[in-house]
């Protein structure tokens, strides 16, 4: 019978969750007909169905992490009962027994020799696990027959083997000194001074992106403090204009992606990422924009922004931030940006640092813009001051590339008609 399997919704994308079916076991459905909701790294997303039949097993319930590749249901022709197809998806994937034990009579009585002497059975359990998580096992040295799968049906994955390896793994084999352990024990807190809330999807698997980012590119921050009068003022023109001709208005931060596009148009060696051996220099320059949501931070991509116009980028980043609020926005709105910009300016943040949005190798921090005195001819006068912070991946951007792309982008924006131009 066709299986229903987890599919890649997302470049990133390792393991995904069922969040609801939308149909029951026993329901017709046909080939590309909803059937269930899956949370992804990104977003809440529509899973279709492959195949026109009935959905005959449900092996994967709301809630339960699924690896990409595995079964989560079962289509058939509806001759399997439901009854039947409760009691397969609870047992039948938990384990499999070999064929020379398998057989009804040899698993319900004892065996005996050609002396009629009793001799007794014991089947060995086969663990069913997924090939990557076999193999994960064989590098690590984890006995398959000691971990317990999380998947369907008790199905062992790859993050279930690591799991098991870490807890193996001792972290120091060196005997803690009591005050050691004093501070150990103080820094958990006492029952019922803490309520544990369970991570999303979003939130686990941008933890781990995030980590590994930090860890494996060695960051380095340049800031710059710019001059966004004329911005601020062009801005307002522009506005006015819009407004007179009944549309939407764009935002700063629509003019900075515009003026951040500009700026790796002019200056390409920034809109690259580490191969190991080589970099990519990305053709496009597809601007990633990060937003906040209920569930998580997720980073819609305006593509091909420093082709776009300012009123098109607003437009655009419009949109896919309510979709992101929303989840629903799709796979293709989130993937392939070769540069990502952070903004807590409306926060009052003044200043930050972000972590690079791996396989990129820049993001831009950008703060709120505030009153500053400043010189202008011997004369002192206010002028509104926003400082940028722009994180690199040192393996791909050197220092003074860096600098070089800041003062490129500084000049853009405080000479605001140079970003339209």
């Amino acid at each position: 019978m066709p299986e229903i399997v987890m599919p890649r919704l997302s470049d990133t994308m390792e393991d995904g969750v069922v969040s609801a079916w939308l149909k029951q076991v026993g329901d017709q459905i046909t080939r590309g007909e909803i059937v269930a909701e899956i949370e992804t790294d990104k977003a809440l997303m529509e899973l279709e169905a492959y195949d026109d039949g009935v959905l005959e097993k449900i092996l994967a319930e709301p809630g339960v992490r699924v690896a990409i590749g595995e079964p989560i249901a079962i289509v058939g022709d509806g001759t399997t009962s439901t009854a039947d197809s409760g009691a397969a998806a609870a047992v039948t994937p938990s384990v499999a027994v070999p064929s020379a034990v398998n057989s009804p009579a040899r698993d319900s009585a004892p065996q005996r020799s050609s002396h009629s002497e009793p001799v007794s059975v014991s089947p060995r359990v086969v663990v069913k696990s997924s090939p990557l998580a076999r193999k994960i096992a064989r590098e690590l040295q984890v006995d398959m027959d000691s971990v317990v799968g999380t998947g369907p049906g008790g199905r062992v994955t790859k993050r279930d083997v690591e799991a098991a390896h870490s807890v193996a793994a001792p972290a120091d084999i060196s005997t803690p000194s009591p005050e050691a352990s004093a501070v150990a024990v103080q820094s958990v807190p006492a029952s019922g001074e803490f309520e544990e809330v369970a991570l999303t999807n979003i939130q686990r698997v941008s933890a781990t992106r995030l980590t590994e980012s930090k860890q494996q590119a060695p960051h380095f921050y340049l800031t710059s403090a710019i001059d966004v009068t004329e911005l601020f003022a062009f801005r307002a023109r522009i506005n006015a204009t819009l407004d007179a001709a009944g549309e939407s208005k764009v935002s700063v931060n629509d003019l900075l992606v515009k003026a951040v596009a500009t700026a790796l148009r002019k200056d390409p060696s920034v809109n690259v990422s580490f191969a190991g051996d080589k970099l990519l220099r990305h053709q496009g320059i597809h601007i990633g924009v990060a937003v906040a949501t209920p569930v998580g931070l997720l980073v819609p991509v305006i593509r091909d922004a420093d082709r776009k116009s300012v009123s098109e980028i607003a437009t655009e980043s419009r949109d896919k931030a309510t979709r992101a609020r929303d989840r629903k926005l799709r796979a293709e709105d989130m993937s392939g940006g070769t540069f990502t910009i952070s903004n807590l300016g409306m926060f009052g943040i003044e200043q930050f640092t972000a972590v690079i949005n791996s396989p990129e190798s820049a993001i831009l921090a950008v703060g709120a813009a505030a009153d500053e005195l400043r010189l202008d001819n011997g004369e002192v006068v206010a002028r509104k001051i926003l400082r940028v912070t722009m994180s690199a991946d040192h393996r791909a951007i050197d220092g003074a590339v860096a600098a070089q792309f800041l003062a490129t982008l500084t000049e853009f924006v405080e000479n605001p008609l140079r970003i339209v131009t």
